[in-house]
């Protein structure tokens, strides 16, 4: 089977691969093969092994294997988790964003004529645990001060753990 870059294509908006291929290669010690980044591509689509293992049409098992032996210690030796234990394979997803190879996403918002702002979403992440939503955003705000310069205000907001419970 021929590997290519079209197979999970939707991380490459998404995810700086460029850098993230790079550091991967520079923890492995040497440059990732074409199949460890088209498994690491499916994980960061959200597909989890059994399903990048059905879009490919490979054994569940030797895909879960292969993981476990490859990506998953590269990716723990690059984020300091050598120690830890993948208890799930979205940790790798998770992980991988928290360290900042996830990119930010612009969304501006126009309020009137006069008045317009831009969202940086540098990160959000949901979690569902125990019949809970937990959602952590970190959001950057970008603000004209007043509507007579074009000088933008950054500002900065962190909520952490808001919850919703589900009933």
């Amino acid at each position: 089977m021929t590997f290519t870059d079209e197979q999970f294509s939707q991380v490459f908006t998404e995810w700086d691969l460029e850098t993230l291929y790079a550091d991967l290669s520079s923890a492995k010690g040497r440059r990732l093969t074409p199949v460890e980044k088209l498994h690491l591509r499916g994980l960061l689509a959200g597909h989890s092994p059994s399903e990048i293992a059905e879009k490919l049409s490979k054994s569940a098992k030797g895909v879960e294997v292969d993981l476990c032996s490859t990506l998953y210690q590269y990716v723990k030796n690059l984020v300091g988790k050598s120690n830890g234990k993948v208890d799930n394979w979205r940790s790798i997803t998770e992980w991988l964003e928290s360290a900042g190879y996830r990119k930010q996403i612009p969304i501006e918002v126009q309020a009137d004529d006069h008045f317009s702002v831009k969202i940086l979403v540098k990160r959000a992440n949901v979690v569902l645990e125990k019949n809970q939503i937990a959602i952590d955003i970190n959001l950057r705000i970008i603000a004209p001060t007043s509507s007579e310069n074009n000088i933008s205000e950054n500002i900065e907001i962190t909520e952490t753990n808001p919850s919703l419970s589900i009933e």
